[in-house]
């Protein structure tokens, strides 16, 4: 027991790190003299970053696994090598992306000095104020691996000469079955600090504790196999453009996420089913506006329900407002080139809607 103990190293951890999302930077466009107080802007079309969270779980069977119910005392043991994935959850983040089919001219009047935020494609975001950030779509996500990590036959590290020399594989159990016990053994020795060699400070002691942990499961997985999990993440954008259904992803079972065109793998579908088209703003005898003259135009977004299924069933279902199911209208631009008073506007980076609208206040 105690020459177990005497061969316990450290064992080095490393911890996996997650990626931030990137957001689009933003900047001013300031209406005077060089661009003729005429400035150019986009309307965004509605994407959507896919976040999909799966589980790979690796079952990896022990060789003795025929021995665990005479030495380990269950059958709840790993008799064939699998891999499985599973999803876990489905998140939608909507977010804006210029639309070069929907670009417009914003004329302010001589003098005005007025301005207008973008995104830096282009993408009108604000009026005569700071426009926010936009987010834009995320990156990739690792996270780590749930379950002991042993390296293949890790068993052999804590074996004899005597076990390799062996020809019988019943024998090769019992030998294994007995190094198990010694290591509990020598586990319960250190713990209760009745080992013949004990560690000289808290921290060593962990480590040796650490390492024993580690040389029991490697033994223990000789017999009753061993399972691990990994959390694995993976981003997907998607751009609707009309009712239907497409095939977003696959999943396999020997490689988890793979393309849509790899028949290797089960399809996932998007779903997109157009709840509301976007309609013209209405005056009070009921009847659609006209669009002002010159307009300052923004988005009136329409609305669906986008869903992601695999094998028939419904892996997310909500409902989002989509810019390019909706019309597009235009707030007078006198608004912003008053002199005295002008106005101020934002609007949504997803869908190009005015959010908010007001007067500018006076600096002090």
């Amino acid at each position: 027991m105690n020459h177990i103990i005497r061969k316990i190293a450290g064992i080095l951890m490393l911890s996996a790190l997650a990626l931030p999302t990137e957001a689009q930077q933003t900047k001013i466009l300031t209406a005077d003299k060089h661009n003729e107080y005429g400035l150019i802007y986009s309307l965004p079309k509605t994407a959507f970053d896919v976040k999909v969270t799966a589980i790979r779980e690796v079952r990896e069977a022990g060789p003795y696994y025929q021995y665990a119910k005479k030495f380990m005392g269950t059958d709840q043991v790993v008799k064939e090598n699998a891999e499985v994935w599973t999803i876990k959850s489905v998140e939608l983040r909507p977010y804006g992306v210029s639309n070069p089919d929907s670009r417009y001219l914003m004329q302010f009047k001589p003098g005005a000095l007025g301005y207008i935020g973008v995104a830096e494609d282009g993408m009108l975001l604000s009026i005569n104020t700071e426009p926010e950030e936009p987010a834009s779509e995320a990156e990739g996500e690792e996270a780590p691996i749930e379950g002991e990590i042993l390296a293949d036959r890790e068993y052999l590290q804590y074996v004899d000469e005597d076990f390799i020399a062996s020809q019988s594989k019943a024998k090769q159990a019992q030998m294994l079955a007995e190094s198990l016990m010694e290591i509990r053994d020598a586990k319960i020795s250190l713990t209760r600090g009745t080992a013949e060699t004990m560690p000289t400070d808290g921290k060593q002691l962990e480590l040796m504790l650490n390492s024993l942990r580690h040389q029991e499961a490697a033994v223990s997985a000789a017999f009753i196999g061993n399972v691990t999990k990994e959390t694995v993440v993976r981003h997907f954008t998607f751009l609707p453009e009309e009712d239907g259904r497409t095939i977003l992803f696959r999943m396999s079972d020997f490689a988890g996420f793979v393309d849509a065109d790899d028949y290797s793998g089960e399809p996932v579908y998007v779903n997109v089913e157009v709840t509301n088209r976007g309609e013209l703003p209405s005056d009070s005898k009921g009847e659609a506006k006209k669009m002002p003259k010159d307009g300052v135009a923004y988005c009136v977004p329409g609305a669906a329900e986008i869903s992601l299924s695999l094998k028939g069933k419904n892996l997310f279902e909500k409902e989002y407002e989509v810019a390019q199911f909706g019309v597009v209208f235009g707030l007078n631009p006198s608004l912003f080139s008053d002199k005295k008073k002008p106005s101020y506007a934002r609007f949504d980076a997803a869908t190009g809607a005015l959010l908010e609208i007001g007067e500018t206040k006076e600096e002090q």
